[in-house]
């Protein structure tokens, strides 16, 4: 048999934990010196030790591996159980994969900073514009949050303008809204722009887009995760040219590849006022 700090060097856990399993009945000691409360363990141990730490490594709390390894848990259960946490890590890969997009387009901007840019902004009028539309709410404006919302809604809203035989006339366009007056919350519209004979289609928002009088433009090369320097760029054209924003910025898609986003062509449009 094994001392609790040689079972533990063999079983790669502290000794504390091994206590602690000890006691809550997870995983009992062979023997316990009645005299010393010594606890000594058997090698055959190992493989209800070792089951314990892959199951918890999978995320289980302590109660259903006690349930998986006293097989009162039987396998449809147990099956069950492993495709609800393999869900629950395929969400959260992806929403860690989304933050670390942010972070690394911010680190991105943020390096930059300070450089010159030969970034264009054109100041011109936006004609009216009949769009299709189909929208939902973001949690914040962050990308991480507008990028899981908007995405989806093209596919669906493409899919429903062929099965109302209608072709768009013109490029995407997206732009946002607050939700309402208190929280962080985002109206996020996912349009197309859409002949002006265009009525109604079935499931779709069909509405006219109004004239911008003054807006300032600039268009962004590469991926939307990285159009932070490009606002940025555009916040201080307007700035240092004394307007400032008069209404709700616009993304009009030139040119957009699901599959390689790096290559992507946007107009960013955002009305202005002399300040």
């Amino acid at each position: 048999m094994f001392t609790i700090g040689d079972f533990a060097r063999l079983g790669r856990v502290s000794v504390r934990m091994l206590r602690h399993y000890d006691s809550i009945g997870l995983l009992r000691p062979a023997s316990v010196d009645p005299h010393t409360g010594y606890r000594f363990y058997r090698a055959e141990q190992l493989r209800r030790l070792n089951r314990v730490i892959a199951l918890k490594d999978l995320g289980l709390t302590l109660e259903q591996v006690r349930g998986i390894v006293d097989e009162a848990v039987d396998t449809a259960e147990l099956r069950g159980m492993l495709r609800l946490r393999r869900s629950e890590l395929a969400a959260r890969l992806a929403a860690d994969t989304a933050r670390l997009a942010a972070v690394e387009a911010r680190l991105r901007m943020i390096e930059s900073e300070g450089r010159m840019t030969n970034q264009d902004v054109v100041l011109k009028e936006i004609p009216q514009v009949r769009v299709a539309e189909l929208t939902a709410v973001a949690a914040s404006y962050q990308s991480q949050d507008i990028g899981p919302v908007i995405q989806p809604l093209y596919p669906e809203l493409f899919r429903r303008l062929d099965a109302a035989g209608i072709t768009p006339s013109g490029p995407a366009i997206a732009w946002y809204e607050p939700a309402d007056d208190e929280g962080e919350a985002v109206v996020v519209h996912a349009g197309v722009s859409v002949g002006g004979g265009v009525a109604a289609v079935p499931g779709v928002t069909v509405r006219n887009l109004p004239t911008v009088g003054t807006a300032a433009t600039t268009v962004h090369h590469g991926s939307m995760d990285d159009a932070d320097r490009s606002v940025q760029a555009l916040a201080r054209w307007i700035e240092d040219n004394g307007y400032r924003p008069d209404g709700f910025a616009r993304e009009v898609y030139l040119e957009y590849c699901q599959d390689s986003p790096e290559q992507g062509v946007t107009e960013l449009q955002l009305a202005v006022t002399r300040a």
